[in-house]
């Protein structure tokens, strides 16, 4: 159902300050602690005594102890310690390649040696002060692979979000699509028309007239296992659209994270980030609660999609023009599991 041999976003720092953070990911169960060095440790979740989740403990001179029984446990999966029990003949628990990069916690669930972190995608608005970023988490009852093709094709937000960001003229502008260097980018443009409500308060934060007829793009870039970065914006028409200045325009890249937990559920980190305005906090706040909401609704959607899904199993789903972004996203994805298959029988073979 999903690669494992890449680098998924696990969660954010802010999950785990307090207290070890327990969490599903490609159907492995991880717990998330920082050590007194400051560094991050992922290990199975698992305690080698008695089998209790080790994310139900707490750290303790750097080590994760199991709060069942006081086991610690090292970053490497190896037993550190337990009171008056000798353990240096403790099996050792899975651990995993993990690296905090861009404000979240990324982590490599497949062969630990191929693990490069120089593969992490490099988000450039995460480090330029010239931009400021908002985003949030929902955990989704829907195979992750249902929220790439949501994102990858923006139509429904003329029905889902039609109070928000949807508009008629996205049904009526044609979408291209078209495979970039392995990235699946989905490009729709939109000219002479009014802004809907979400880009009028943007449009407003930016000291624009919100009321002017402006020029709307929708720019979709898949890139796997399973990220997709969306440049949207609007223009004050006659400036040049996607390509105007920045004082003609209100624009972000709305930021999608989805990372498998199980076959039908997934943990959905989305966010935005602007390069307009990026020292007012305010208006941060602002959007990361427009943005939720907007995001909420397509929640609800997805969960009942999954639904009809699994029970009726026997339905093929119908493909259309406006659907090629996430096909091409799914016939990515489904090349590199066939590929990581091949490894591990090849792999196999040799051991």
């Amino acid at each position: 159902m999903f690669t494992k041999n890449c680098w998924y976003v696990a969660c954010t720092p802010d999950e785990f300050a307090e207290k070890p953070l327990g969490r599903q990911i490609c159907g492995e169960r991880i717990a998330f602690f920082r050590n007194t060095d400051g560094k991050v440790g992922a290990v199975q979740d698992f305690c080698p005594h008695r089998g209790a989740p080790l994310s139900l403990g707490y750290v303790e001179d750097g080590g994760l102890v199991c709060g069942y029984h006081g086991l610690k446990m090292g970053a490497d999966g190896k037993t550190l310690s337990m009171p008056k029990q000798r353990v240096g003949g403790f099996p050792c628990v899975k651990s995993y390649p993990v690296e905090e990069r861009y404000g979240f916690v990324w982590v490599w669930t497949g062969d630990a040696s191929l693990a490069n972190t120089d593969d992490i995608p490099v988000l450039h608005w995460a480090e330029d002060p010239e931009w400021a970023y908002g985003g949030g988490l929902y955990h989704i009852n829907c195979d992750y692979k249902l929220m790439i093709d949501n994102l990858m094709d923006l139509t429904h937000e003329t029905y889902v979000h039609s109070t928000s960001i949807g508009q008629k003229e996205i049904d009526e502008a044609p979408v291209k699509t078209k495979l970039v260097d392995g990235e699946v980018q989905t490009v729709r443009h939109m000219e002479n028309i009014k802004a809907p409500p979400f880009w009028q308060a943007a449009l407003t934060a930016n000291g624009l007239d919100a009321n002017a007829d402006v020029d709307r793009w929708q720019i979709c870039r898949f890139n796997p296992p399973s990220h997709v970065m969306i440049e949207v914006g609007v223009a004050i028409a006659g400036n040049g659209g996607y390509e105007a200045e920045a004082q003609h325009k209100a624009s972000s890249i709305v930021v999608d994270f989805i990372t498998p937990e199980t076959e039908t559920s997934h943990w959905y980190f989305w966010g935005m980030a602007r390069n307009f305005k990026p020292e007012d906090s305010a208006l941060t706040d602002q959007i990361r609660e427009g943005q939720g909401q907007i995001f909420s609704e397509d929640l609800e959607m997805l969960e009942r999609q999954q639904r009809n899904i699994l029970e009726f199993p026997e339905r093929n789903l119908l493909k259309l023009d406006i659907d090629s972004g996430g096909v091409q996203a799914r016939r990515i994805i489904d090349k590199l599991l066939e590929k990581e298959q091949q490894d591990s029988k090849i792999t196999s073979v040799s051991a």
